[in-house]
């Protein structure tokens, strides 16, 4: 599947994990949004795929590769082309393992929150 397609779905995937795991938060929606954002944005996913490399499988680093290295018609608007490209990396990983095997991306989603709780 084209890498840029799994990090659409990705994106997806990431945004509702990190929502569900801060949706018993006791906070306003206003600031719920403002908290997942924080951890949805292409810096904290870029930090996120840092973090995960050294426990990433050969086919889960293929993958990565190959999204960082597509082709993408977008310009990041508040993030550095390489964190840009990280975050696509990062996404399109999630997309991978949200179609392919879902306890791994359970494990690898769990592993990016470690710091955080």
């Amino acid at each position: 599947m084209n890498s840029l397609v799994l990090a659409f779905l990705g994106d997806s995937v990431h945004t509702l994990f990190i929502r569900e795991h801060f949706i018993n938060e006791n906070v306003t929606a206003g600031s719920l949004h403002r908290l997942c954002s924080s951890y949805c944005k292409a810096s904290a996913q870029s930090e996120a795929l840092k973090k995960l490399e050294p426990i990433l499988t050969e086919e889960e680093k293929d993958v990565v590769r190959k999204a960082r290295n597509a082709k993408t018609h977008d310009a990041p608007k508040n993030s550095s082309l390489v964190e840009y490209k990280r975050a696509t990396s990062f996404e399109a990983l999630v997309g991978y393992l949200y179609l392919t095997d879902k306890a791994r991306l359970a494990e690898i989603l769990n592993k990016t929150l470690e710091d955080l709780t």
